[in-house]
């Protein structure tokens, strides 16, 4: 694959958060183009437009009010179409049997989600590090889970 940079959705209805990944994402080394929905409704209704371009990555808050962020994670995987965006689910308190009830459902990567914004750039900075070899290089990424 020949791309210069990586399509990242992110969901969070806290505009705080959303104005920290969005500073992250602009100081990587790696090329991203971002998009930010401010819930599941409207990344959906994105997704499924004529003109949409397919993220390689989406980082969705696993605790947003309304329609949970695990039916949006199931309908995502239910989508053939869909089958290469990498899943990032994200919180801050979290149970292990929840956790490991986001990976059943589909996605590939849990984050613990840093009380500091060092922390979460360091966290982000990782997950889309590893994304982007697994992008650029090739690898299958059907087999590709992990916890930060």
């Amino acid at each position: 694959m020949n791309k210069e940079y990586l399509n990242v959705i992110t969901v969070d209805d806290d505009e705080g958060n959303i104005i920290f990944f969005k500073n992250i994402f602009k100081d990587l080394k790696i090329g991203v183009k971002s998009q930010c929905f401010s819930d599941g409704e409207g990344l959906m209704k994105y997704l499924k437009s004529c003109g949409a371009i397919i993220p390689e990555v989406i980082f969705i808050r696993y605790d947003m009010p309304g329609k949970h962020s695990m039916d949006y994670l199931k309908e995502i995987k239910a989508d053939s179409k869909f089958s290469t965006i990498v899943i990032v689910m994200y919180a801050q308190q979290i149970s292990e049997a929840e956790i490991e009830e986001i990976f059943v459902a589909g996605a590939h990567v849990f984050m613990r989600q840093p009380e500091t914004y060092e922390g979460l750039k360091k966290a982000v900075t990782e997950i889309i590090t590893i994304n982007w070899q697994y992008h650029s290089s090739g690898l299958n990424i059907d087999n590709f889970i992990m916890k930060v």
